[in-house]
């Protein structure tokens, strides 16, 4: 029988509406994500100019710009239950318009501030994906780790009671159980002295699975070229997607040592792979290989002269892709990140719960909650006086899944040309790059 309402469209994005939520029509995707966002009192960022395009295939790239629709379309903040449970709090409350000045107030979080009890920091997540993940699928800033009711604490192997005590280290209701929301842990990080103190005794052996997991062995690709030959386009082509096919094939490899393989379906590494693969190449190239990447091959695209016609031809993805390359690469310098800190990175990347398609997403998330706080136990363990390292490096994970997905919007014979520019420039400002093949710090001898 012919349906009205599935012609309805998502007054946000577009997409095919599900129904009227929080007072207006909408679809899942965004019915969540503004559930989400009022729960988690979740501040975000706009890195353009806050009129950013919403539709079904952008809205994740900005979620400072999603929220912004959503009140301004209307929907409705005190429609959503105070507990986080699925449900709005009354079916009859409908759209609501609000001035400027109280849009601004909860864009910035400023009425969350005034809201929430003095040292608190977050309040109920809903139930599905508030967790602590990747934030592929939300856009520029990585997703925080909500806070839980204490009767819908996830249980990780004990993990709920020892992070309370051991990350909070203050006496708190029993209300509030899990991590505080990342920004608000990075601005009130101060309030937590930095105090000595031992690993989690779980959180040692996971980080040693997945550094075991790592080929940690130099790329095998030749990246020599003789003094005084002028590489060309298609040579220096030819020489990124070799490099790319041994890079992909290592986190193929990498992907059947993981602790965790034989916990999902093989459909579900597939299709996680093939939604991640781009930003796993991108953050070990970053990381665990750049001494090769930003010495051996910038000397091959030292030797490559663009012509004017490419470099008049050059897009403006590919300048914004070169920008943000930069910027991540000099942020990775300066952090120094240790190969355990890499191969936690890396497995929250990986186990993204937002991808499509998936079939079991509830043990994902799960998986992807253990490694998100084993990787903080561990950096607050092992940077005791960089309070911020954890949050900072967390923050870069959304920078690299926006490059990933730029990169395949720039002309595939602009690639020679991007990468002798970002090499280039990233090379000159180190003072020097050959340390070995691993440039990650080691661990092994104090902080």
């Amino acid at each position: 029988m012919y349906d009205p309402a599935d012609q309805r469209t998502c007054l946000i994005c577009g997409d095919r509406a599900t129904g009227l939520h929080y007072g207006i029509i909408s679809c899942e995707g965004c019915k969540g994500f503004f559930k989400r966002s009022i729960c988690n009192k979740r501040v975000y960022r706009c890195s353009r100019d806050k009129n950013c395009e919403m539709s079904r295939k952008q809205r994740n790239r900005c979620q400072y710009c999603r929220l912004l629709k959503c009140l301004q379309m209307g929907m409705n903040r005190k429609a959503i239950r105070e507990d986080g449970m699925p449900g709005g709090r009354n079916k009859s409350i409908g759209p609501v318009q609000i001035t400027e000045e109280e849009i601004e107030r909860i864009m910035s979080g400023q009425e969350f501030k005034e809201d929430a009890p003095e040292h608190t920091w977050g309040n109920n997540g809903d139930s599905d994906h508030s967790s602590p993940s990747n934030g592929a699928s939300e856009g520029n800033q990585p997703s925080p780790a909500s806070t839980l009711s204490s009767n819908r604490s996830v249980e990780m192997n004990g993990y709920t009671a020892a992070l309370r005590d051991q990350y909070i280290n203050t006496s708190m209701s029993t209300h509030y159980q899990l991590l505080p929301h990342l920004f608000s842990y990075a601005a009130q990080s101060g309030l937590l002295a930095p105090q000595p103190r031992s690993l989690y005794p779980q959180s040692h052996p996971l980080v040693l699975q997945l550094v075991a997991a790592e080929d940690l062995a130099p790329l095998t690709t030749p990246m020599l070229i003789e003094d005084g030959y002028k590489v060309t386009q298609v040579e220096l082509f030819a020489l990124l997607c070799r490099l790319a096919d041994e890079l992909l094939f290592r986190q193929i490899s990498w992907i059947k040592k993981l602790p965790f393989f034989c916990e999902l379906s093989i459909e579900d590494y597939t299709c996680l792979l093939s939604s991640t693969w781009q930003e796993l190449i991108l953050l070990s190239c970053l990381t665990i290989y750049s001494a090769q990447i930003f010495g051996d091959l910038a000397d091959v695209t030292a030797k490559y002269t663009p012509s004017d016609d490419e470099l008049q031809g050059f897009s403006e993805d590919g300048m914004e892709v070169m920008e943000r390359l930069i910027y991540l690469f000099r942020k990775f310098h300066q952090l120094k990140i240790s190969n355990e800190e890499y191969a936690c990175m890396k497995a929250i990347n990986f186990l993204n719960q937002d991808i499509r398609g998936l079939s079991n997403i509830s043990q994902l998330e799960q998986l992807n909650k253990r490694y998100w706080y084993v990787c903080q136990d561990y950096t607050e363990y092992k940077y005791p006086h960089q309070p911020k390292r954890f949050p900072e490096i967390m923050m870069c994970l959304p920078e690299i899944r926006c490059i990933a997905g730029k990169l395949v919007n720039v002309p595939l014979e602009q690639l020679p040309l991007l990468f002798k520019a970002v090499l280039h420039s990233c090379k000159s400002s180190l003072t020097s790059y050959r340390t070995g093949p691993s440039p990650c710090v080691t661990t092994s001898s104090g902080n």
